[in-house]
């Protein structure tokens, strides 16, 4: 097991950004490698991240403005080599379908719900890439 895991967090709003790392926590799941977090507030600080090479996963808010995390997903999984595995967190579950066309790897709602957050992102971390 690697000593951390990266995880970019992007909203351009600092109580969301919160939310999530409360969440999660020091890692999302015991059997999960601890998180540090890079946070974005800006679709060009998340592509400056990516260009790094070194984020294990992404977790983008479909609510964040004026780049929304969904327009984020789509174009990040369309330009980046090896795009990271992306947890979009959404206003209505009713967009859960707009999160699939934008290729987001999982799914949750707003406001964060702890439990679900930890468990959506820990599961993404698990997966093989």
């Amino acid at each position: 097991m690697t000593s951390s895991v990266s995880v970019l967090l992007y909203s351009s709003d600092a109580g969301t950004r919160a939310q999530v790392r409360l969440a999660v926590g020091r890692g999302p799941a015991p059997d999960v490698p601890p998180v540090a977090f890079v946070e974005c507030a800006t679709l060009p600080a998340v592509l400056r991240a990516l260009d790094t090479g070194r984020i294990d996963a992404c977790v983008l808010d479909g609510e964040a403005a004026p780049a929304g995390g969904m327009g984020v997903c789509r174009q990040i999984k369309s330009e980046v080599f090896r795009c990271p595995p992306v947890l979009l967190l959404i206003g209505r579950p009713q967009d859960a379908w707009l999160a699939a066309w934008c290729r987001a790897d999982a799914v949750i709602t707003l406001p964060v719900e702890p439990m679900e957050c930890a468990a959506a992102l820990a599961s993404l971390l698990r997966a093989p890439r």
